[in-house]
């Protein structure tokens, strides 16, 4: 089935109960909120829709709340948001893979170890690193870590990886996130427990808040997969049998065409291919 270029959300929106939103990219530029695509969720909710953020970021729910109160984020734009820092730190919290953690990423997000009784330990201690980011993602890449990630597949550590996602944008700037660093690790052999979108218990989690939510178990057919990223969103959302949005004016802007806006039926049938990706639908900017 060829993928569907839309103009705005209502065209499609009929046929589902909820919609299961990215962040970064599709709700926001790391900056502000992008004023259509709130009102499209507003819009969606009014008439009786469940949106859902799914966001890789890594940090608990409360926290992603909290950083959308600040960018001026209203309220009942969404029902509820389900995070892979949320899902790593429970996994923290179980004890599942051991205690001592050696902490990877900014001071910001310390706290996923704080937050449920744990120290930042010293490598030679730990049972695992704790990978949240770049510890400045402004300035870094994946290759200033090299030596590191030499140490940490010579102690055979495990990298528990609270962020997934490869790359973002914030406003103009293009960073690199935790993902490209756990996937640099597991390319030189080392093991990474991944939490978040495209893995499936993202999706059973987020699940369970819907019915939550809703009151009953919602149909994977009555759920729609909204995001900009390819190999995450997209690809999490295909994985997992859901109809899927992919918003081509976020990761992918500049390949699809000059206006991110509108993409260009050739360029994305050519760059889906490339991914071997089949989403439903396409939108350059969710509206």
């Amino acid at each position: 089935m060829a993928c569907q270029i839309v103009t705005s959300l209502d065209r499609i929106w009929a046929p589902y109960r909820a919609l299961f939103v990215d962040l970064w990219g599709c709700y926001h530029n790391g900056i502000t909120p992008y004023p259509a695509a709130v009102a499209a969720l507003q819009a969606y909710r009014a008439q009786g829709g469940i949106a859902i953020l799914l966001t890789n970021a890594p940090r608990p729910a409360g926290h992603v709340e909290r950083f959308l109160d600040r960018i001026g984020a209203p309220k009942d734009s969404y029902d509820g948001i389900m995070s892979s820092g949320g899902a790593c730190q429970r996994a923290l919290a179980s004890g599942d893979y051991g205690r001592a953690f050696h902490y990877v990423g900014p001071d910001r997000d310390r706290h996923m170890l704080s937050g449920v009784g744990l120290d930042d330990m010293p490598l030679g201690q730990a049972d695992g690193i704790l990978l949240t980011g770049l510890r400045d993602d402004m300035t870094e890449t994946p290759d200033d870590y090299a030596a590191e990630i030499a140490e940490w597949k010579a102690r055979a550590l495990p990298v528990l990886c609270a962020n997934p996602d490869l790359i973002v944008d914030r406003g103009e700037q293009r960073l690199f996130c935790a993902g490209a660093l756990a996937l640099a690790y597991e390319q030189a052999g080392g093991e990474v427990i991944w939490f978040g979108k495209p893995h499936g218990p993202t999706y059973e989690q987020t699940f369970g808040l819907l019915a939550e939510i809703a009151g009953e178990d919602i149909p994977k057919a009555q759920v729609l997969a909204i995001g900009d990223g390819i190999q995450t969103d997209v690809k999490g959302g295909l994985d997992y049998g859901l109809d899927v949005l992919f918003i081509t004016g976020g990761l992918a802007t500049g390949e699809l065409g000059p206006d991110p806006e509108r993409p260009e039926a050739a360029l994305l049938e050519a760059y889906l291919a490339a991914h071997a990706s089949t989403p439903r639908f396409a939108i350059g900017r969710l509206r």
